[in-house]
């Protein structure tokens, strides 16, 4: 028996079905319009995703010119901070294709619709660990000084970055798995999470949001914080001279950490809640609004972080102004002292080795 005739056969049995009218409810099932939110996305994030992406192409291929030319990857924190480098550029490679997306539909076949929405995972959860990384990396070097100069060697900073890389791969596993194209009547072709059952795709939201809070946000922000302050009292107990200006810089460090990543997995941890204990029947839109905002916030961060990093530190800006000098000779830039002071033995944080 083919195909046809099974379903042919189906259909005719179905006329001898009887059916209790009890068991029939009529009811309007009660469907979220959105389109509200998707044109506001279609206003904002365009824009939004090509700005980040020219930032972070000019940015980051700064920071590779630099490393290039005058660093190499003779330290531990240029090993660090050139996968850092790595792992936003692919975050930002996937910008391009979803301004496309949010602009119109999608318009670049299934294949890429898996590789664009896995590069997007995995750059931005390797940007945040990497991140995270660096400052456990810093807080050994000035609190543990003495111990740490005999661990922190090239093997050790390349054994954890690739520890980021595989943890990076193996929480995008669902995006890589999930992601595909399927034709919308109103939407036309669209890019997402599809072709399971919804209790399916419900539970791998979940497993998305808090792994998103917990692992990517939750933990390292606690790593953060208690590593800038320990940097902070050991800085404050040495006679380094510019002890003020680098309880400054950890000072702005944190703070655009927490304002760009809280509100963001704040709207994350809500949507979570309401998806595990809400009402699905309730309509609102205003976590789509918020995540549209907050969100972008994060791109911003993950996309300009290196350059943020990289020229607190006196020796990066040093380098910037050489390069400067040697293009731009008109300018006349004076180049910055990299004396480090003779009074004590740290090092500050902001400094790269």
């Amino acid at each position: 028996m083919d195909y046809e005739d099974y379903d042919l056969d189906f259909f005719f049995n179905l006329s001898n079905v009887t059916v209790n009218p009890e068991h029939v409810r009529d009811e309007p099932v009660v469907l979220c319009e959105k389109s509200d939110v998707i044109l506001f996305g279609a206003a904002l994030l365009p824009t939004f995703y090509y700005i980040n992406f020219l930032l972070s192409l000019l940015g980051n291929g700064l920071v590779l010119c630099i490393i290039y030319k005058y660093e190499k990857l003779s330290t531990v924190t240029n090993i660090f901070l050139l996968n850092l480098v790595i792992s936003d550029l692919v975050f930002a490679s996937s910008l391009p294709f979803w301004a496309v997306y949010h602009s119109s539909e999608w318009i670049f076949g299934s294949t890429l619709c898996k590789l664009v929405g896995s590069f997007y995972s995995i750059g931005f959860n390797s940007s945040i660990l990497f991140l995270t990384l660096m400052t456990f990396d810093r807080y050994l070097a000035v609190v543990h000084a003495v111990t740490a100069a005999r661990s922190r060697r090239r093997a050790y900073a390349f054994a954890l970055s690739a520890v980021v890389w595989v943890l990076s791969v193996l929480a995008s596993i669902k995006d890589i798995i999930l992601h595909n194209v399927r034709d919308n009547q109103d939407s036309g072709m669209l890019c997402e999470v599809t072709g399971y059952s919804q209790s399916v795709l419900i539970n791998w939201e979940l497993l998305g949001y808090y792994q998103q809070f917990l692992l990517f946000f939750l933990v390292p922000l606690a790593i953060v914080l208690y590593c800038y302050v320990r940097i902070t009292i050991t800085i404050m107990y040495t006679r380094i001279v510019e002890k003020c200006r680098a309880v400054k810089l950890i000072f702005v460090i944190i703070f655009t950490f927490f304002i760009c990543w809280t509100p963001y997995n704040v709207v994350i941890l809500l949507q979570a809640i309401k998806t595990s204990f809400g009402d699905q029947m309730q309509c609102s839109n205003a976590l789509d609004y918020a995540l549209y905002v907050t969100r972008n916030f994060a791109y911003l961060y993950c996309c300009i972080s290196p350059v943020f990093y990289t020229f607190l530190g006196k020796k990066f800006q040093n380098h910037f102004l050489k390069l400067l000098d040697k293009h731009l000779p008109c300018l006349k830039i004076t180049v910055l002292s990299t004396q480090s002071s003779k009074s004590t033995s740290f090092r500050s944080p902001n400094t790269v080795d």
